[in-house]
């Protein structure tokens, strides 16, 4: 069941909130969405208030795709890579760039203080919701023609946090 309608998020009204660093943003969102859930906790199950939450971010975060590509005015895979600058504002990401062409965006996060951020606060599980959770569903709405495999993340305790784009193969 969707809990988040198309008019809930105005489209209307531009996304500017990058502009102070997407590190940031969910430092901001983290501190408000972490009491807000433990809030519900107390009320409803907690493992309901976190699934609802995870729904929300991935609807949000197709949305935020879709205006990203429009904003871009391409939404090819190169596109998508060279407007992703956004998310490693202010050392926020340490990547290691593997390939980067019109077919494939892989590489390895070696050091993410989004993880390091949502630890700090004491909130590692809802980091994976409201960050992590959203890469899938952002490169969906962006275009769905293109795919995102990831085997591991930082958030989760692995070495380094594995993203590979590529374009479906159509049939």
């Amino acid at each position: 069941m969707s809990h988040l309608t198309d008019s809930a998020v105005p489209s209307s009204l531009p996304d500017t909130l990058n502009e102070i660093g997407v590190l940031r943003r969910r430092e901001i969102e983290a501190r408000i969405v972490g009491a807000y859930v433990e809030a519900l906790a107390t009320e409803f199950d907690r493992e309901r208030v976190v699934q609802i939450l995870r729904e929300t971010v991935v609807q949000i975060a197709r949305q935020q795709g879709a205006e990203r590509a429009l904003q871009v005015g391409d939404n090819s895979l190169l596109a998508f890579a060279n407007s992703a600058g956004d998310w490693s504002k202010g050392d926020a990401l340490q990547i290691e760039i593997l390939e980067q062409n019109e077919e494939r965006y892989d590489f390895n996060v070696t050091r993410c203080r989004y993880a390091e951020m949502y630890h700090a606060l004491g909130v590692p599980e809802l980091g994976a919701v409201l960050s992590c959770n959203r890469d899938f569903s952002l490169v969906e709405g962006f275009n769905p023609a293109i795919q995102l495999e990831r085997a591991q993340t930082l958030m989760q305790g692995a070495p380094c946090c594995t993203f590979r784009y590529s374009r479906r193969q159509t049939v």
